[in-house]
């Protein structure tokens, strides 16, 4: 029973997820959104104090069931260690914990988290891991399964689908991502949870609670036959059939070694006690069911405490590709309230890029911040909509604060800089007032190129007190390759 129930709430938890990271219309998120703010190392930076004690208690009183459940990577190693027990049965041995490896790269993660490097931070968190996966991966198939469906549905004069474009958002996040998958696979598939315990620090942070959970693995040294199935079925390699012991730093309460055992000689029971060859009779008369219960309610209670399009602009037909203009200061999403606060919270799970619908944001490059968020107007795709405010609402980690469309419109992440030899006004003199005429707030307008002469051709003048930065102007600037306008971005938002 207790494998059952991990197995359909694993399964909820991990469909729920990536369905997240899947989607491209902004539906699922109004309904799942809540499940990202689950993990532990978000919850923890977005200072998520109801979640983050749920899951100290939950961890206190079932030991590491969070990282067979409530975790996707670790779910998604499961189900590679699942694929790779059907090849061949029986396939793990018990293993010592590899102290050596796990706790330096624990302390060397929570160096990197303080001191802001975010590349080290991001490689090794495991959401983080998954996410890139979904987003890089994963939602390209989505997103052409659904373009077939669409042309399809087109044929037969229907517009339940619509086409979508698959691009790669940024070729070094592709490249981790690709990597992270083949090893986490490999050492899934021959080994089980060898990354779960050995370099996860989420993992091995919640090994110090696990130690001392009210429910434990137990042997019942009496009905066991030392047949070693359990530890043949132990992904965690943590089960010493010889000595009837389990490590409980490394035990992922996956119920597997129960189900394995043909003797009834392991139970999922409280307290911390002896091996010995008397039991307490008191304790077979405790329905097992009970448990199943207790275990269901937790995971149900933990759940409801942390629960609290396509373009139609239209624009100018592709002639060249835009170039994207070389800014001083990269451009942080609205609501991260400064390139500090994104630093130093953001685990670059790209669970944001994944939702922008104008496909604005994307990994950035830079290697001291790599593969967090950075916006980007140009290739004709979109600019920062002031009504949207998806990337605030599924931002599980604090970096993106949650903002109303009223709140948007008045931060200023940036402001428009106008380049005068790129202005096809002021070197062709040929009229233009595409800035101008898209700016959403007003910021722009058109000023005769000669104070003297009121009918030279007009220019753009920018006023850079009202101007929020949304990228409207640079990217519907028909100059190309560089446009002549474009948003520099600011350390710090301001409010105008």
């Amino acid at each position: 029973m207790l494998r059952k129930i991990r197995i359909v709430l694993a399964t909820v938890m991990f469909i729920g997820i990536t369905l997240l990271f899947l989607d491209f219309t902004g539906t699922m998120h109004h309904f799942v959104s809540w499940m990202p703010k689950l993990q532990f190392l978000e919850a923890i930076l977005a200072l998520n104090v109801v979640v983050v004690v749920a899951l100290i208690v939950l961890t206190l009183v079932f030991g590491r069931i969070y990282c067979s459940v409530i975790c996707p990577l670790g779910v998604m190693q499961d189900l590679f260690g699942w694929l790779g027990k059907k090849a061949k049965k029986n396939r793990y041995t018990a293993s010592k914990e590899i102290k050596w490896l796990r706790y330096p790269v624990l302390v060397v993660f929570l160096i990197a988290l303080v001191a802001g490097i975010g590349t080290f931070v991001q490689v090794l968190a495991p959401y983080s891991a998954f996410g890139r996966i979904a987003t890089n991966l994963l939602q390209p198939v989505w997103q052409a399964g659904n373009n077939v469906l669409a042309d399809i549905a087109e044929h037969y004069d229907s517009y339940v689908f619509y086409e979508t474009n698959i691009w790669i958002k940024a070729l070094p996040s592709l490249v981790i991502a690709v990597v992270t998958l083949i090893i986490l696979a490999i050492l899934a598939w021959r080994n089980g949870r060898t990354y779960c315990n050995t370099i996860c620090p989420v993992g091995t942070t919640l090994s110090f609670l696990s130690r001392f959970s009210w429910l434990k693995i137990h042997f019942d040294t009496e009905k066991c036959r030392n047949c070693s199935l359990c530890t043949k079925n132990c992904k965690a390699a943590c089960i010493d059939y010889k000595n009837h012991t389990v490590d409980y730093s490394r035990c992922v309460v996956c119920g597997d070694c129960i189900e394995s055992c043909k003797f009834g000689a392991l139970e999922f029971a409280r307290g911390f006690r002896k091996t010995s060859t008397t039991r307490d009779t008191r304790d077979s008369s405790i329905d097992p069911t009970k448990r199943s219960f207790l275990l269901t309610s937790a995971m149900i209670t933990t759940a409801a405490l942390a629960q609290e399009a396509k373009k139609t602009d239209g624009g100018l037909a592709e002639i060249e590709d835009k170039i994207a203009p070389e800014r001083q200061t990269p451009l942080t999403p609205p609501g991260s309230l400064s390139a500090t606060n994104m630093s130093k919270r953001c685990t670059g799970c790209q669970l944001c890029i994944s939702e922008c619908p104008n496909e604005v944001l994307r990994p950035s490059g830079d290697w001291l911040h790599l593969m967090q968020p950075t916006m980007s107007y140009e290739y004709e795709r979109g600019y920062c909509r002031p009504e949207c405010t998806r990337c605030s609402e599924v931002c599980p980690a604090g970096a993106i604060k949650p903002i109303h469309h009223e709140e948007k419109a008045a931060i200023q992440i940036g402001h428009a800089v106008w380049v005068k030899k790129n202005c096809i006004p002021a070197t062709d003199g040929i009229p233009c007032d595409n800035c101008a005429r898209h700016c959403p707030v007003g910021a722009i307008e058109m000023a005769p190129s000669d104070p003297d002469d009121e009918e030279s051709i007009n220019i753009p003048v920018v006023n850079e007190s009202r101007c929020i930065g949304c990228g409207a102007c640079e990217n519907l600037c028909p100059a190309r390759p560089f446009s002549a306008i474009f948003v520099e971005g600011h350390e710090v938002h301001k409010e105008v």
